[in-house]
């Protein structure tokens, strides 16, 4: 009986350490495809931000990673090309050239932003983009976007912002970043069904 209770309290140990370890490593799972910027044809800022990556996009064009930003997430219902709205008069406003801004306002999810990329992208001939989000889209974007661009010859390089809410090891400790990871590995699994 003693054996027993050893046993079974050691297991109950091993699978606390485990499930607590993998409950905090999800901030660096969710993360963990982000890389450093590269020189490209394009910059993709993707829409469902308060500026954040409309202000990275631009830091990217300034330091001369690509000529050209696509603007994702903008609701056609509201859009009005000759009234720029918010995020490309925030583009403007740090340096970006208006006819180097393009707007997609077709796209409403993750897997339309990376299909509509993929198609303006042939019909330009540009064969490499910027992904531009915050960090814990990352591991969606990178299953999402290999899947939009297998077979097509073009690349794509995540690059995320810096938020201050953000730190991978310690997300579970800030609201914002607590919501965005549990809805992460939520939208994870639901994409693992519906579009891999």
């Amino acid at each position: 009986m003693k054996t027993f209770i050893k046993i079974s309290l050691l297991f109950f140990l091993i699978s606390s350490t485990m499930c607590t370890t993998l409950y905090l490593g999800l901030g660096l799972l969710v993360s963990l495809h982000a890389t450093k910027p590269e020189k490209t044809d394009l910059i993709v800022v993707l829409g469902g931000d308060d500026g954040l990556r409309v202000s990275k996009g631009a830091e990217l064009y300034k330091a001369g990673f690509a000529k050209n930003i696509l603007l994702t997430g903008i609701d056609s219902r509201y859009y009005r090309p000759n009234h720029p709205n918010w995020r490309e008069r925030k583009l403007m406003k740090q340096g970006v050239t208006r006819k180097n801004i393009i707007v997609d306002t077709w796209s409403e999810t993750s897997w339309e932003e990376a299909e509509s990329t993929a198609d303006l992208m042939d019909k330009h001939g540009w064969k490499s983009a910027l992904v531009v989000s915050d960090p814990p889209h990352m591991l969606r974007l990178h299953k999402t976007w290999k899947k939009a661009f297998d077979g097509s010859g073009k690349r794509f390089i995540l690059v995320a912002t810096e938020p201050p809410w953000w730190n991978p090891m310690l997300w579970w400790r800030d609201r914002i970043s607590y919501r965005f990871v549990i809805s992460e590995i939520k939208k994870n699994i639901f994409y693992l069904v519906a579009y891999y």
